[in-house]
């Protein structure tokens, strides 16, 4: 018979640990997009290589990681420093209709690196911006993320609020805010309780959180991760979006 702690059974607690032990490698990197946070240098650069990557990561990543590429060649390798000067106007052009990715037009990449820069210039970085705004926990960030790009007309690129799970938004916070990973940089360590991370859920997250009776919902919205984060907390209490990888793991072992 099958002994519950909480939400997770000890069967599927002892699946998720070794899981994440398996695929929270280096190895994971490859192929992923926080591959580019860790292809450039100073922590500025790296948090805005890490947040323009997680903008555009949906869909194949056969489509989306050339697009990361591409807009890291434009800023010559400093995302930030092209976002701060405002180089990205030589680019993209307001009102552009021609696409850029998907459902992103190049008028709606200028929107979002305009919001971008007009937050660079009031607070000098996103991480300083979410430790004035976010206060301390992970849907208080997702939440001050959400709320200034929706304030500066980009929320064709960033969730307009927290209504829905915000997947790439909690990605790059666990990008972030994991420290101790070989995957994730850890570099707001100090601004957001990692406890509090809330999990990135997409499609695949939530067909496989089913299938282990973790939820029961079939929409991807923030109460559905938020119940998850709660299940994953049970699992790895100090850390539990460990979680993230596990889950990876259930989609390709």
């Amino acid at each position: 018979m099958k002994r519950y702690l909480g939400m997770v059974c000890k069967e599927t607690r002892e699946l998720l640990i070794r899981l994440a032990d398996r695929y929270e490698t280096p190895e994971f990197i490859v192929g992923d997009p926080s591959w580019w946070m860790h292809q450039v240098q100073g922590t500025l650069n790296q948090e805005a290589t890490a947040f323009v990557a997680s903008a555009l990561s949906y869909g194949s990543r056969s489509q989306f990681m050339p697009k990361i590429e591409t807009l890291l060649d434009y800023a010559g390798g400093d995302m930030h420093r092209w976002l701060a000067d405002g180089a990205y106007a030589d680019r993209f052009r307001c009102g552009d209709a021609s696409c850029f990715y998907r459902l992103y037009n190049c008028g709606a990449m200028r929107a979002f690196f305009d919001a971008y820069g007009s937050l660079l210039a009031a607070y000098g970085s996103l991480g300083e911006y979410v430790r004035r705004e976010g206060n301390g926990t992970g849907l208080g960030a997702v939440e001050a993320v959400c709320r200034w790009f929706a304030a500066h007309g980009a929320s064709t690129v960033v969730p307009k609020d927290a209504t829905s799970s915000c997947k790439r938004v909690c990605m790059f916070l666990r990008w972030m805010v994991r420290d101790g990973s070989p995957v994730d940089l850890g570099l707001w360590k100090d601004i957001i309780d990692r406890r509090t991370l809330i999990m990135p859920m997409d499609t695949h997250v939530l067909t496989e959180a089913m299938k282990l009776g973790l939820l029961q919902s079939r929409s991807a919205s923030m109460s559905a991760a938020l119940k998850l984060s709660a299940a994953m907390r049970e699992v790895f209490p100090d850390d539990p979006l460990r979680g993230d990888f596990a889950l990876f793991g259930l989609g390709v072992g």
